[in-house]
């Protein structure tokens, strides 16, 4: 049997017929069709020309309004973990209901940052909530969905905290959070709110919130709206820049753990904020390991030692996901889960106190 580029001929023809079938079904149900296109399509997806795709497409298109909502939604929850079906598979499935595009959106690492802007032209709360709640969104996808309106898909923006969300995209959630109450409780208790927008809010915000932010800022909370007029009587005098003054990270893990300030909560505010050798240093601080035994583990012993390291430092279970695909991507490096990592993972959280994962850190 001949092959171009990998499509054999009996592909070929496997796509004329179906492209056939779907306009004028013999024999088959549009379902069958619809199973069949996309398998094929997952199969041969990487070696099909621009037109072979367009006609995939075009067939899914047609057919996606004669085919069982259930059995639509049943293909994308398998598709959603799968690192092999092509981007292109995955940008028309997401086109479809939210039913069946919120699986793809949440899960799929074929879904790029600008896949997700595209997503939201046009579209509406359900979509924008749901591209609000991916694992990862970066500044590009935060920086668009700042400028909607809708609570919802804030309070989903703010309690995702794996968002990478801009200074400046704080500022301006922090303007709305003023008029808004719903924003204000997952705002503030952002780990990676800029110290800056944390008191400029600290003006309005409940006596609880208020008395969040100081504690998360290490200042005393009679004292936080002195710090902010002290702010603002110096906001027009020169400044030392701020790589001057700061302390090293060594010395500022130190300032940190005295004042009992080093926290799982600290770890996820630097690690959002791209800082990575200093959770690196802060990390390995709370496990009191060495440092570079502690990157050893963290960063070369696969997903089980990370799952083990966040048990050993109150890091959730919920939150794992975040630190590990931060984690990844500052270092380049892979981030991609498996269904079997994420059975060990859960595994560890369940089996494990903090004690005892951190005993196995120890131990290894």
């Amino acid at each position: 049997m001949s092959k171009r580029a990998g499509l054999t001929v009996s592909d070929m023809s496997d796509m004329t017929r179906l492209a056939q079938l779907a306009a004028n079904p013999k024999g088959a149900t549009r379902e069958e069709i619809y199973l069949a296109v996309t398998s094929l399509y997952r199969v041969q997806g990487p070696w099909l020309s621009r037109r072979e795709l367009e006609l995939m497409n075009d067939i899914l298109r047609r057919l996606t309004g004669d085919v069982r909502m259930n059995v639509r939604v049943a293909l994308a929850e398998r598709l959603a973990d799968d690192h092999a079906v092509p981007p292109e598979l995955v940008r028309v499935l997401v086109q479809d209901a939210i039913e069946v595009a919120r699986p793809l959106i949440l899960r799929s690492p074929l879904l790029s940052d600008a896949d997700c802007v595209s997503l939201l032209e046009n579209s509406d709360v359900s979509l924008q909530e749901t591209i609000a709640s991916r694992t990862g969104i970066g500044e590009q996808v935060t920086g668009r969905l700042a400028e909607i309106d809708a609570e919802a898909v804030l309070v989903a923006m703010l309690r995702n905290a794996s968002a990478r969300i801009s200074a400046k995209v704080f500022d301006a959630l922090a303007v709305k959070a003023r008029h808004v109450a719903a924003l204000r409780e997952p705002l503030a208790r952002r780990p990676d709110l800029p110290a800056s927008t944390a008191l400029k809010m600290s003006e309005w915000l409940s006596v609880d919130l208020k008395s969040w932010i100081a504690r998360t800022l290490g200042v005393e909370p009679g004292r936080i709206n002195g710090s902010l007029g002290r702010g603002r009587k110096s906001e027009h005098k020169d400044a030392d820049p701020p790589h001057d003054t700061r302390p090293s990270t060594d010395r500022l893990i130190d300032k940190m753990a005295s004042s009992g300030q080093l926290r799982a909560g600290f770890l996820l505010r630097v690690l959002q904020q791209g800082q990575i050798e200093l959770f690196d240093a802060g990390l390995a601080r709370l496990l009191e390991l060495p440092p570079e035994k502690s990157k050893h583990q963290f960063y070369q012993c696969g997903p089980t030692a990370v799952a083990l390291a966040c048990r050993a430092v109150g890091i959730d279970r919920c939150v794992f996901p975040t630190v590990y695909t931060l984690s990844r991507h500052s270092r380049g490096m892979a981030w991609q889960l498996t269904p079997a990592d994420m059975k060990n993972v859960d595994a560890v959280f369940s089996a494990h106190s903090r004690p005892g994962a951190l005993a196995l850190l120890h131990a290894a």
